[in-house]
């Protein structure tokens, strides 16, 4: 991300938090997505574990589905997890930015005197 203007670093500080905060979205939903997945995976081999016993007295098509739940979970698992961790990335790199504008803001002290009154 490069810098916009040094004269506001107050914009640009606003416009990466808002940055972060839609990253922030974007992890949340493939933390959701993930969980998703590792339920799709247990269901796929807790079916596929039914049909091979025999429980459900189904076979071929039950085999065939828990197979293919089971591998669609992992490769939506593997997706997911990775662009978690790219989003991760994007936010630390997101805040570090952020951190450097502020330490560029020249801070004045308020002083402790009182206020007089007009």
């Amino acid at each position: 991300m490069s810098l916009m203007s040094e004269d506001d670093p107050a914009d640009e500080i606003s416009d990466i938090e808002d940055r972060i905060e839609a990253l922030a979205e974007v992890a949340e939903r493939c933390r959701k997505y993930i969980l998703a997945s590792k339920v799709a995976i247990g269901s796929g081999a807790a079916l596929l574990l039914i049909t091979i016993l025999g429980l459900l007295g189904t076979g071929q098509t039950a085999a065939l589905g828990s197979i293919a739940l089971v591998l669609g979970g992992i490769v939506s698992l593997g997706s997911n997890v990775s662009t978690l961790r790219q989003t991760d990335d994007s936010i630390r790199a997101a805040e570090a930015l952020r951190a450097q504008l502020i330490g560029r803001i020249d801070l004045r002290m308020v002083s402790d005197a009182p206020m007089k009154l007009m």
